[in-house]
């Protein structure tokens, strides 16, 4: 059922979505000192070519970088492609099929608001996690 999820996912939107980290990602390499959200970048990236399967958590320990890190990152660009993925689940919500997109979209928005200090694993529980 994943494999049939993340294919339906990657045609109707998940290929455009992580093209989209991966070039905000190249960016961020570009200008040197933002090398850590380019970092982070590609890992949303990653997670949004294949989201169902896997799952964030919090990487253990205290990270006052990262706490820094997310706020210029919430501030900058985290708000705006919160907003755009509940615009696109709600988007993919109009129809039934497009529902397990919708719930894969929104699991997205933590990741997308707070990026710096997360690991994405695979899950090891069944359904559309």
């Amino acid at each position: 059922m994943r494999v049939i999820l993340n294919v339906v996912w990657l045609i109707f939107g998940g290929l455009w979505l992580a093209l989209g980290y991966f070039l905000a990602g190249i960016l961020c390499f570009i200008l040197i000192v933002t090398i850590p959200f380019g970092f982070a970048a590609f890992r949303i990236g990653m997670y949004a070519l294949w989201p169902f399967g896997q799952t964030v958590v919090e990487k253990p320990g205290p990270r006052p970088g990262a706490l820094i890190g997310n706020v210029i990152w919430v501030v900058l660009c985290g708000i705006w492609l919160a907003i755009g993925h509940v615009v696109t689940a709600v988007a993919m919500a109009i129809t039934i099929i497009g529902i397990p997109l919708a719930i894969a979209n929104l699991k997205l928005i933590p990741v997308s608001l707070f990026p710096l200090g997360k690991e994405i694993v695979p899950t090891t529980q069944g359904g559309f996690a």
